[in-house]
């Protein structure tokens, strides 16, 4: 239950977050950027430095043969599954943004709300990584908070452009964690299609999804949003929500057959943090997606979300 109003709200970053992955289409260098941003930004924040995950936490997730590829590149095509050139600094920065997911998901039951500033990285299977994603940090730090005794149950609102085909996978085994997911790219075999009409995600009894259309924009997905994510919640009974909140179905991401400008993201976090508190439900939430060639937009729809997180939290 969220008894009080949030003078400051606990983010957490570290500059190990970051590797060399090379010329990426995946800007790895947001992270830092995002953190200055909301610094110079004037926000009401604390910026908190996470301890690296565990490998009891990991374990918990991921099996033993990957987190040992990851820890030393081999076998190569196991520890780059993720589409990154392995490295020991990947190696270690993995570690650190899933530690920053499970100091997130802790500050949030203390707090009501709080956000790691790194991806949650949910296209990351059991035994192998994909799309740009290592470790799911989502599945970790629920799974660390229920070792801990925190929580007994937890949803996962993603919403990500793409469809979180790992964590949907993960959960599989897990009926104590759900998710939904709104998409509007479908995500099958390490790639993306956009087609998102004639091959969609099959929900099970705890990983729900619905596609959003080519073409929706601000108020088709926002009708999407109050329609599926209440009802998630409903079902779930959740102790604690993950918050996936992508930056790529922007209108000028190279990915997204989407038309959603900044106001109608932001507008999306606030209904997301505005029906989570509601409902009384702590929120933790990440960053995610974001490829647009100026990124400096990706940093605005990033900013935003903590902004809509003190709106909706803070007093």
């Amino acid at each position: 239950m969220i008894a009080r109003a949030l003078e400051r709200m606990r983010v957490f970053h570290s500059p190990r977050y970051t590797a060399d992955i090379g010329d990426h289409v995946m800007p790895i260098r947001k992270f830092d950027l995002v953190r200055e941003a909301i610094v110079v930004s004037g926000l009401a924040v604390t910026v908190h430095e996470p301890a690296p995950v565990t490998d009891p936490d990991l374990l918990r997730v991921h099996s033993p043969e990957y987190v040992r590829a990851v820890a030393t590149g081999e076998p190569k095509a196991l520890a780059e599954s993720q589409k990154f050139p392995w490295s020991s600094g990947l190696a270690g920065a993995v570690r650190h943004t899933n530690g920053g997911c499970v100091a997130a998901l802790c500050a949030a039951l203390e707090d009501g709300v709080a956000g790691n500033l790194a991806s949650g990285f949910h296209h990351a299977h059991a035994d192998h990584g994909e799309g740009f994603c290592t470790f799911n940090g989502l599945v970790v730090a629920a799974e660390h908070a229920r070792a801990e005794g925190k929580i007994a149950r937890a949803l996962v609102v993603d919403l990500d452009l793409h469809y979180g085909n790992g964590t949907a996978s993960l959960l599989a085994s897990r009926p104590h964690l759900f998710q939904i997911s709104l998409y509007g790219n479908w995500y099958k075999d390490n790639k993306a299609h956009r087609d998102v009409d004639h091959e969609a995600a099959p929900d099970t009894d705890n990983a729900w999804s619905a596609p959003i259309p080519n073409g929706t924009g601000g108020a088709g997905y926002l009708a999407l949003v109050d329609e599926h994510v209440p009802r998630a919640i409903a079902r779930s009974r959740p102790d604690v929500i993950l918050y996936q909140a992508g930056a790529d179905p922007y209108r000028e991401d190279p990915y997204s057959p989407l038309d959603m400008g900044l106001e109608d993201l932001h507008a999306r976090d606030a209904r997301v943090f505005a029906m989570a508190k509601a409902a009384g439900v702590p929120v933790a939430w990440v960053l995610a997606g974001g490829y647009t060639k100026d990124i400096s937009k990706v940093v605005a729809v990033h900013v935003n979300t903590a902004r809509a997180a003190l709106e909706v939290f803070g007093g």
